[in-house]
């Protein structure tokens, strides 16, 4: 689909919505824990987890400057979770983009809790220092019996460490929490442990997304066949106890993705009562709240 990039990509392609304007460069194809029940990202044959070639990489960053030059502000690194590299691969990396590519000014990846274990603070503080500035981790949830049964493979310490250790590095955070992943049983747990984490580790940015299962989402429901979906009142109320027992100082936060019926945006917590009001019009007076189509987030 891409016949003259200067970049070989694999199909299908993820990245974070803040990330429409860059440039993604894949340093590996797919993720490599790929076994949390919920993601459908990287199950594609074509997307089994592997490292790309590093003179593969550095080559795609010298022809994506010929072909671009100094149109190139930011660098995404795909796919799933480039962090799982080793220092050396991605110091070597960061360098490249420096070198060819010196209008970058913010490199940025999506990042596993479980890929920070095995890397020191000095280490992710000489990845910032070489230009990675921004790391999105997928917590889904603060809560561990929920993280348990979506098979995530992470708990709310490890990805307390992680953000510990990101925040400690000068890496800035983006922390994406799922509504409506606990379902009706665990909603309130849900809710109340993802704001303990995020008030634990006070990141830069927080967002929400809607869990969306795609195709069916045989793989969910297999791991966890007791599951009932929140209906959409649910969801405005998760919402709502989410952000009530949000404590944050200066986090920008995001619930605007395709799949969130009310778009809520924000700084927390100066705009913490204004977001709550919001979420209060939607959950009394629907009718009266900006919701988008439902159609529209099926897409």
């Amino acid at each position: 689909m891409f016949p003259s990039s200067p970049i070989r990509y694999v199909e299908p392609l993820f990245r974070p919505p803040s990330e429409a304007d860059s440039l993604i460069l894949p340093l590996t194809d797919g993720c490599s824990w790929n076994r949390c029940s919920f993601c459908e990202m990287y199950t594609a044959p074509q997307k089994r987890f592997r490292p790309r070639d590093e003179t593969e990489v550095l080559d795609s960053i010298r022809r994506s400057a010929e072909r671009y030059g100094s149109r190139i502000r930011r660098v995404f690194l795909a796919d799933g979770d480039a962090l799982v590299l080793s220092t050396r691969r991605l110091l070597a990396t960061l360098e490249a983009i420096r070198t060819h590519l010196p209008s970058v000014h913010r490199v940025s990846s999506y990042c596993l809790a479980r890929n920070l274990k095995n890397k020191s603070v000095a280490e992710l503080r000489a990845l910032a220092e070489a230009g990675l500035k921004l790391a999105y981790l997928g917590a889904e949830s603060g809560d561990d019996e929920v993280l348990a049964r979506v098979n995530k493979g992470e708990t709310f310490d490890s990805a307390r460490a992680a953000l510990d250790k990101l925040g400690d590095a000068g890496i800035s955070r983006s922390v994406m929490i799922l509504n409506g992943l606990g379902g009706e049983a665990l909603s309130t747990q849900h809710a109340e442990h993802s704001a303990r984490l995020a008030n634990a580790t006070q990141p830069e940015y927080l967002s929400t997304l809607v869990l969306t299962l795609h195709g069916g989402g045989t793989r969910f429901r297999q791991a966890w066949p007791q599951w009932q979906p929140l209906a959409q009142h649910g969801l405005f109320r998760e919402m709502e106890r989410f952000l009530s027992a949000l404590e944050l100082r200066r986090t920008v936060f995001r619930a605007d993705h395709i799949s969130n019926a009310l778009v809520l945006k924000g700084t927390l917590g100066a705009d913490k009562a204004r977001l709550l009001a919001e979420i209060g019009t939607a959950l009394e007076h629907p009718k009266a709240a900006p919701l988008r189509p439902s159609w529209t987030r099926s897409l």
